[in-house]
């Protein structure tokens, strides 16, 4: 199986209309890989606090439209990263698309851990509540965005209701670059799956962002890792070998407690 992780910068230049028609191309360009990713908020900037509410799109708004038809023309399943979504009878949310090789709506995932500290997404949006997963030809990839990843009861959650792949968008700073290759390869790890996480590049809001998007394997092996700058990290796994390292080292089989959560399949 061929991922395509595209590290996309963010530049407070260039407008949200020019950098969604841009990533757009870049989506095209992978044409001939099985599932391409994009970060997390790269639309507006995961730090650009002030922007969410004017910046924020329906569902089915311009980037829905755009990476619909992207997906298509390039034939792979895509992991449209996340932008800030206006429900009409509530809050804001940060929210994710998944859309498959015919530009069809696969699965949409509002994420559950919002950052902040009572202040920036934590105040200005609202929380999801479900688990989100995709059949792939391939795989089953379960879905996190950003701050889920410091929360491992979210994807045992995942890893119960099917999950083999963990796909993560993220907006991740710098400062805290560290945390994000080591909790990525802990993911990998304490649920014996691969992890695919793409952050994006730039500077948002005056916040230097980590780059370095990462894919690990089941046992914890980076099979590639990005550069601080915008660029495409492409590699090619083997998802059979989920299967195989759970079965060569059946830990999962060992748990004792659990988490319940609402669970939606796409």
């Amino acid at each position: 199986m061929r991922a395509s992780l595209l590290q996309i910068a963010v530049d407070e230049g260039e407008s949200v209309e020019s950098r969604r028609v841009r990533v757009a191309s870049l989506v095209r360009e992978q044409a001939g890989a099985d599932l391409v990713v994009l970060p997390e908020l790269w639309t507006t900037g995961a730090f650009a606090y002030e922007r969410f509410a004017e910046e924020a799109e329906p569902l089915e708004g311009p980037t829905y439209e755009a990476m619909a038809k992207a997906a298509s023309d390039a034939g792979v399943w895509l992991h449209a990263g996340s932008f800030p979504e206006r429900d009409p009878d509530g809050p804001l949310y940060n929210t994710s698309l998944v859309f498959s090789p015919s530009g069809e709506p696969a699965a949409a995932y509002r994420k559950i851990h919002r950052f902040g500290f009572d202040k920036g997404e934590a105040v200005l949006m609202g929380a999801g509540s479900e688990l989100v997963t995709v059949r792939l030809p391939e795989t089953v990839i379960g879905l996190g965005t950003c701050y889920d990843l410091r929360f491992p009861e979210l994807f045992r959650g995942l890893v119960d209701v099917g999950a083999e792949t963990l796909v993560l968008p993220a907006g991740w700073p710098e400062r805290r670059r560290s945390h994000w290759t080591l909790l990525a390869q802990a993911r990998a790890v304490e649920n014996q799956s691969f992890v695919l996480a793409c952050g994006t590049a730039g500077t948002h809001a005056g916040v230097p962002q980590a780059g370095h998007s990462i894919v690990v394997d089941p046992w914890g092996e980076v099979l590639a890792e990005a550069g601080a700058g915008e660029q495409v990290l492409t590699v090619d796994f083997d998802p059979a070998k989920v299967a195989v390292t759970r079965d060569q080292f059946p830990a999962l089989k060992d748990r004792v407690l659990g988490l319940e959560r609402p669970h939606r399949a796409g």
